[in-house]
């Protein structure tokens, strides 16, 4: 299986995701600073892939904080806490994840520095080996979605690529073939940072799962022709309402979807819900460099003094989402209800 994050031990690796699929590298970060530079610059990218790295990169910086006594270490929790917070706003599993470091320290700090340094390493371990179960399990749930023959539009990438492996949306399509169903995909090139030409359409090869490759404007086409039957997309942010926060172009892709009478399915980690947010209306979006518009791999292709908007993710409302898949099941309307009883039974476990 790809391995998107590796720990080791004075350094968290991280497959480069901007040159992909031309060169396969690995970025070493040997600090929690070149770590947060590494997510606040996609060179790892992805709801849980992104907490995953953050949570290394606290066990990380504690581990070459060089503190001896609590409350030097706890100083230098709160700042590498505060560091990692500030690399991207929308993606709640970020936060999440910095919450379970933050819990997991004040239980260990009464027992020393060095079972602190220790325990927060596992910790961050634990993460990542969850968030692949946790994958396996949401594929199953979502397996069962999907008929045999069926053939499925992605937006983005939620594979293995934006998670500790496996994926969420396409750990979903991975699960369907592994349960011997043929299912075909189409994967919206998703600009201007490209993750489905570039991610999605490398990984599904890599799997011999058989992928088209459309530009995002093509969806409603395809459509219409009656080639596609459902909609699979990952989340960065649900709303105790069932508004989906995902890539810009999701809530696009969405509208056609309930136009055509096709299913728009959504997949995610309970660790992605925003159950403190009534609706998608409070989610922070983040608005990125204009250069990622202007330019495709380095070269210019819009004219200088043009205005740029670059927001990264867009909010799907829940009235056009068919379904939210996590790791304990499927809701539904009333998602109020049912993504509670849900998350409910993600912390009884």
């Amino acid at each position: 299986m790809l391995e998107t994050i590796r720990w080791d031990g004075d350094a968290v690796a991280l497959i480069d995701q901007r040159y992909l699929p031309f060169k396969e590298d690995y970025l070493s970060c040997r600090n929690a600073e070149a770590v947060a530079a590494a997510i606040t610059d996609m060179v790892v990218r992805g709801a849980p892939a992104i907490g995953v790295t953050a949570a290394f990169g606290i066990a990380l910086g504690l581990k070459q904080s060089g503190k001896k006594d609590a409350e030097s270490l706890r100083q230098s929790m709160e700042s590498l806490s505060t560091l990692m917070a500030g690399t991207r706003p929308t993606a709640v599993n970020l936060f999440w994840a910095i919450d379970r470091m933050k819990k997991r320290f004040e239980e260990l700090i009464s027992s020393g520095v060095e079972a602190v340094l220790a325990g927060m390493e596992r910790e961050a371990v634990s993460i990542q080996t969850e968030d692949i179960e946790i994958n396996r399990r949401m594929g199953a749930h979502g397996a069962e979605l999907v008929p045999d023959g069926a053939r499925i539009l992605t937006h983005c990438n939620a594979g293995a690529l934006a998670t500790a492996g496996y994926g969420t949306a396409l750990g979903v399509m991975r699960a369907a073939v592994e349960a011997g169903k043929k299912i075909e995909v189409f994967a919206d090139e998703t600009r201007p940072f490209l993750q489905g030409a570039r991610l999605t359409a490398w990984e599904l090869v890599q799997d011999n799962i058989p992928v088209t490759l459309i530009t995002d404007n093509m969806a409603g086409h395809f459509m219409a022709l009656g080639e596609i039957d459902m909609v699979i997309t990952g989340s960065d942010r649900i709303a105790s309402n069932g508004d989906v926060c995902n890539k810009i172009g999701t809530y696009s892709v969405a509208v056609l979807a309930k136009e055509h009478g096709l299913p728009f399915y959504a997949v995610a980690p309970t660790s992605t819900f925003d159950l403190s947010i009534t609706s998608g209306k409070e989610i922070p979006i983040e608005e990125r460099s204009p250069e990622e518009v202007t330019h495709i791999q380095g070269v210019r292709i819009a004219p200088e003094g043009v205005r740029i908007r670059n927001p990264a993710f867009d909010v799907t409302p829940s009235r056009l989402v068919t379904a939210i898949v996590c790791e304990n099941g499927v809701a539904q309307a009333p998602y109020n209800e049912s993504l509670r009883a849900l998350a409910k039974s993600h912390q009884a476990a």
